[in-house]
């Protein structure tokens, strides 16, 4: 119970802010911007991402995560708009998780959060095969701007601060009582076609 306590803590603050006062709808329209196009960053980097994408050109996925929601449209160049909020989505995107932290700490196991999915099923998997195969890749960016020698010195880095967090998540997890057999059902989905 107790080393549960500081979870607990921090998911009743989450729920505090989270019901508190709404950020300005231009805030969250400006971090919606951010995201698309943080996102059209690394689709750029995948031709075969782009191509599926263009396929798809017109449609609508929404991605929702308790209050926050965010839909996507596509370009004929394959990559994501802002659809209005008034645009019907051709797919739906829930996250089921409500709890921020149990998120991050699947995120940290390499675990996908479950997802509930409706909608149009061929959308659904040219997406899931984004997932699946589109990846950032840090240390290229970093090579722009710093150069390739350090670029790989911190990526070296970052990824054995990465690891030895993952084993510090994965040793909390196990003295919080949680049932390791538990921890890859995560990755159920419920998939159903409206």
């Amino acid at each position: 119970m107790s080393t549960q306590f500081p979870f607990s803590l921090l998911d009743g603050l989450f729920e505090r802010i989270v019901s508190g006062p709404q950020p300005p709808a231009w805030l969250v329209h400006e971090l919606q911007h951010r995201v698309v196009l943080f996102l059209n960053h690394v689709l750029m980097q995948e031709r075969e991402a782009m191509d599926r994408l263009a396929r798809q050109r017109g449609r609508v996925a929404r991605v929702q995560w308790r209050v926050f929601s965010m839909a996507l449209q596509i370009t004929p160049a394959g990559l994501f708009d802002l659809a209005q909020d008034s645009t019907a989505p051709d797919l739906r995107l829930e996250v089921s998780e409500t709890s921020p932290l149990s998120l991050a700490q699947g995120a940290l196991r390499g675990d996908r959060p479950a997802i509930r999915i409706e909608g149009d099923v061929q959308l659904a998997a040219d997406i899931n095969w984004l997932v699946d195969h589109v990846r950032w890749d840090v240390e290229e960016d970093l090579a722009r701007v710093i150069g390739d020698a350090p670029a790989r010195a911190l990526a070296s880095v970052a990824a054995r601060l990465a690891d030895a967090l993952r084993r510090f998540v994965g040793g909390r997890l196990g003295g919080l009582g949680c049932d390791p057999s538990a921890q890859g059902q995560g990755n159920t989905t419920d998939r159903s076609s409206s």
